[in-house]
């Protein structure tokens, strides 16, 4: 088994910022010109999220507001009491969703759906710079 490593980088702005990173992923793992793998998506830190939705404008409403009735931003959270940072609906809200995802690489293709696109969700309470590590398993 042979794993390779690539990593992006990405600024966002924080508060549920939906970032479509497909096309980086993509680049990333056709480089290596690789019939067969599973590819691994996966963000550093504990208030960002990796998921796969159809990234359309309804939708870029539809999940923020979601995640506002299961972590509402200005509910009482014990972590804000005990660091005093506001963000404890980022950390619950990257639970929820989860920091990775997977897809097959078959054929040399992605396999995602016609309308499935791989996001980063940077629910922080201010812009972050986010490391993202895609790790290809051949």
């Amino acid at each position: 088994m042979t794993v390779i490593s690539e990593k992006i980088t990405l600024h966002t702005k924080g508060n549920t910022d939906i970032i479509d990173i497909t096309r980086q992923v993509q680049n990333a793992v056709y480089k290596h010109n690789l019939e067969s793998a599973v590819v691994f998506v996966y963000a550093a830190g504990s208030t960002v999220g990796i998921s796969n939705i159809e990234f359309e404008p309804g939708l870029l409403v539809d999940l923020p507001e979601a995640l506002d009735k299961f972590a509402p931003m200005d509910a009482q959270y014990h972590h804000d009491a005990t660091w005093h940072d506001g963000n404890g609906h980022a950390h619950v809200r990257a639970s929820i969703v989860g920091n990775h995802t997977m897809v097959p690489l078959v054929d040399g293709a992605l396999q995602l759906g016609q309308w499935q696109q791989i996001v980063l969700i940077d629910f922080d309470n201010k812009a972050r710079t986010r490391n993202v590590w895609i790790q290809i398993i051949v």
